[in-house]
């Protein structure tokens, strides 16, 4: 089972069902609600790189910020999507390893629908493995 850190800097219906599906579909490591999402977006980004866990789930009100902390290390591709396709593709083509999502934004079912899309995606694209090596 897939094990993934999940934090957020707020809390409400759409941050309650991602909780909700993760702790079904994952092996969840549950950081909760946090206001430091600079500091919660660049540990968890080092757990991911350092392999302690296989994922990480942020959110915060645009998604946005929690992407830019968290890209900040070595190693962590971390991609704010606001629907499927983004997380999807942001996942064969860039082997994302951590998705933000904004809680403000989407409702729980849209979070779930992207979430549930990111987690689908296995591996990267074999064509892609190249243009990814060069993110590094």
């Amino acid at each position: 089972m897939t094990k993934i850190i999940f934090c957020s800097d707020d809390s409400n219906e759409t941050t309650q069902a991602v909780v909700g599906y993760l702790a079904k579909h994952a092996d969840l490591d549950n950081w909760g609600v946090r206001s430091d999402w600079p500091v919660f977006s660049k540990q968890a980004a080092h757990r991911v790189v350092d392999n302690q866990v296989d994922r990480a789930v942020l959110m915060c009100w645009t998604g946005t910020g929690t992407a830019i902390a968290a890209n900040k290390i070595k190693g962590a591709r971390a991609a704010q999507a606001s629907d499927p396709w983004t997380a999807e593709n942001a996942r064969r083509w860039n082997d994302a390893n951590i998705l933000t999502m904004s809680l403000k934004q989407l409702t729980p079912e849209q979070a779930v629908d992207i979430l549930n899309t990111f987690l689908s995606i296995e591996s990267p694209d074999p064509e892609e493995i190249d243009n990814i090596a060069l993110i590094e």
